[in-house]
């Protein structure tokens, strides 16, 4: 039976090697954080960490993501300490809060290479989609993570 490291423990599975890891993180694994938006990789609702880098899973086999580490928002911080999470709040970013779990995945692997991005990089690094048009709040809440006023 196939195995994955999904936030730091080992979980088999009995999924198709081409089945997206996202069918298996929701379906198999029951990690429902992970969000579908659109299947083809553009809205980044399905965005999870595969050894720290922000990954579509919607588009990723689980057969591509081998012995790396997968990390989804159940393990980014279980109890909603992390300082995007926190961040999050503290500005009310959400909206709808649809594409919550995949703009929180982003904006934490955009910080872990950049802890002091400029606005410029905000841009080029949060490409996600959010129809509520929260991109005022993400930018402000990256900042103020960042330490940014």
């Amino acid at each position: 039976m196939p195995s994955l490291d999904v936030n730091g423990k080992a979980l088999d599975h009995q999924a198709d090697d081409q089945t997206p890891l996202l069918w298996v993180l929701r379906d198999h694994l029951g990690m429902t954080g992970t969000r579908y938006g659109c299947g083809v990789a553009q809205c980044g609702a399905c965005t999870v960490h595969v050894d720290g880098a922000p990954v579509r899973s919607c588009v990723m086999p689980v057969s591509a993501v081998g012995n790396r580490k997968v990390v989804t928002i159940e393990g980014l911080s279980p109890d909603g300490s992390h300082p995007v999470q926190k961040a999050w709040l503290a500005l009310d970013v959400p909206q709808c809060g649809y594409c919550q779990s995949g703009m929180i995945m982003t904006a934490a692997a955009l910080l872990a290479a950049k802890p002091h991005p400029t606005d410029a990089d905000i841009d080029a690094g949060m490409t996600n989609i959010c129809r509520c048009g929260t991109y005022n709040q993400i930018r402000a809440a990256i900042h103020l993570t960042a330490g940014k006023p």
